[in-house]
Parts: C-alpha cells; structure tokens; sequence
C-alpha cells in the first residue's frame, strides 16, 4: 500500500466526516459497478460483432450461373442464423421477470450518463494525451488483476491463477506499477474474473437479469458478487485517507468510461432496442464467461492446442 500512497500523494485531501465518507463510500461502489457493467456488456457484444463481420467478409461470392443455388443456400443460412440468434438469446429473455421496473432504471441511467458522466469521459479523452491515457487505463487494469487472482483460487483454476500472479508481477516491476502492460506482450493476456462468476462456478448460474439505479446491467448474483470483491478483494477500501481513495475512485470511473467510447458507433447502429441490446449482450457475455472459466486448466488449454 505504500507503493499506492506515493502515487497519490500528489492528489488533495478533503475534510469530511464519517458520515459524508461513508456515503462517498458508497456512491463510488454504485458508480464503478455500473461502469464495470456496461464495460462487460458493450466489449463483449462487440467483440462478438466484430467476429461475425469477419466471418461473413471471408465467404467467398456464389458463380452467377449457380444463382438458384445460391438463393437456396443463403435461405438456409438466413434461417440457422435466425434460429441461432433465438437460441443464444433465450436465456435472456426467460430472465428478465422484472423488465417494466427494469426499464425504469435503465432509462434513469442512460439519463445520468448522458447528462453527467459521459461528456466528463469526453473531455478527459480530449485533453489527455494518449500515451498517458493508456497508462492510466493498464495502472487500473494491473490494480483489477488482485480481486482475479483471488477468484482464480477461489474457482481452483491454479494454471490460470499462475498466469494472472506472473501478469501482477511483470507489470508492476517491468511496466513501473502497470502503466506499461509488458505481460501482454510476454504472451500472458488479460485475464478478468470476479466473484459473480465464482459463484457461477459453485453452482449460482440461474440468475435473474436486474437493473439498479446507478448500477446498471447485472444480476442478483453479479451484482452480490461486485460488492463482494470491491470490498474484500481490492485496495480501493484500504487507500487512505479516504479522500484519496475517492479521488482515485473518480478518476477509475472516468477512464473505464472513456475507454467506452469507442464501442458507442457499434451499439448504435446495432441496435433498435437499446434497453434489449444491452440486456441481451451482457447476458450473452456472462454466459460465455461462465462456459470460459470451466477450460482454463493446462490440460484443457493442451487439448484446444492439439485439436487446433
């Protein structure tokens, strides 16, 4: 912790009291959930997005001469497509029991991200210089690798946890306390896990789709999981004197919302139903994290390689 005082003490101290601290507290957690939230939901829909596009740009063009082939075939392909779509988005609608109350705190959020924290990401992107904004952005990721290690334990993925420990440890000596990712270009990727998906993998795998004020996509289960590990699991709690802590906070929340940015255009040319497009992508995404957390021994990294 001595290493995170001397990073921040440049920063500026606030007189406050228990109580106002206290609510600090726990306007900061809302606020990192629902960021962390949508940053789940909206990278991975669009990674999603981005591999289908691909796909699709590698089929090679149909001869003229075999049209009426061709219009068989691509029937056939529409309709799989749409039975996929269907199926891969079944889950999310059969959890969503509570959509009218739902809808509610979704619009109330995109509100407050319109009005308030959105054109603050703006700003920081505009002023901040890349290479530095960068820096910022693998500080906090190298900060997150502390609540995935313990989960990685708590999932007893050891070869997985081995990986994310040699990740903390190059990064916060070679890469000067994670501002420069030297894992990644060591072959060791980012790797993010959490206590929602511990949960999941201790059985907690129906869960109903939840929208809070302030907290954005989650479930019951994710949503007990991410307070869980913020307060247990990482060093925000323990930053002190607690103004510190908040403006580390603050400046954690600017960054993953900046980082948004650039995923907007996908969302909005995707999608017709914005309240539908989030729901389903972080529904999606959490279904796919949870199938990825049951392959991350090295007997199963070995087979994908052997049958690769």
């Amino acid at each position: 912790m001595s290493d995170v005082k001397l990073v921040l003490s440049p920063m500026l101290g606030l007189h406050m009291n228990n109580n106002e601290q206290k609510g600090l507290r726990v306007a900061a957690t809302i606020l990192i959930s629902f960021l962390f939230s949508i940053a789940t939901s909206i990278t991975g829909y669009a990674g999603q997005t981005a591999e289908k596009s691909k796909q699709v740009s590698s089929d090679p063009k149909p001869a003229v001469s075999q049209a009426d082939q061709s219009a068989t075939d691509d029937s056939q392909t529409t309709d799989d497509a749409i039975d996929d779509e269907l199926n891969a988005n079944e889950i999310a609608y059969n959890k969503d029991p509570l959509e009218k109350f739902n809808r509610a705190m979704f619009t109330f959020n995109d509100k407050l991200d319109f009005y308030i924290i959105k054109p603050v990401a703006q700003l920081y992107n505009a002023v901040m210089p890349k290479p530095l904004n960068q820096g910022v952005h693998n500080f906090f990721n190298n900060l997150g690798e502390i609540p995935t290690i313990v989960n990685d334990l708590l999932q007893f993925n050891l070869y997985q946890m081995t990986k994310d420990i040699c990740r903390l440890g190059i990064n916060s000596t070679m890469g000067i306390g994670g501002l420069f990712d030297m894992a990644t270009r060591m072959h060791l990727p980012y790797f993010q896990n959490d206590f929602g998906l511990t949960l999941a993998a201790w059985g907690y795998k129906d869960s109903n789709y939840l929208v809070l004020p302030f907290l954005g996509p989650n479930t019951i289960r994710d949503g007990l999981g991410t307070t869980l590990d913020y307060f247990e699991f990482t060093v925000y709690p323990y930053i002190e004197p607690p103004s510190r802590r908040y403006q580390v906070l603050g400046l954690y929340m600017v960054d993953h919302r900046a980082n948004l940015l650039q995923f907007e255009p996908v969302m909005e040319e995707a999608a017709i139903d914005k309240y539908v497009f989030m729901r389903n992508a972080y529904m999606q995404h959490r279904a796919f994290q949870i199938e990825q957390i049951k392959h991350l021994s090295y007997k199963d990294r070995n087979a994908a390689v052997d049958a690769s």
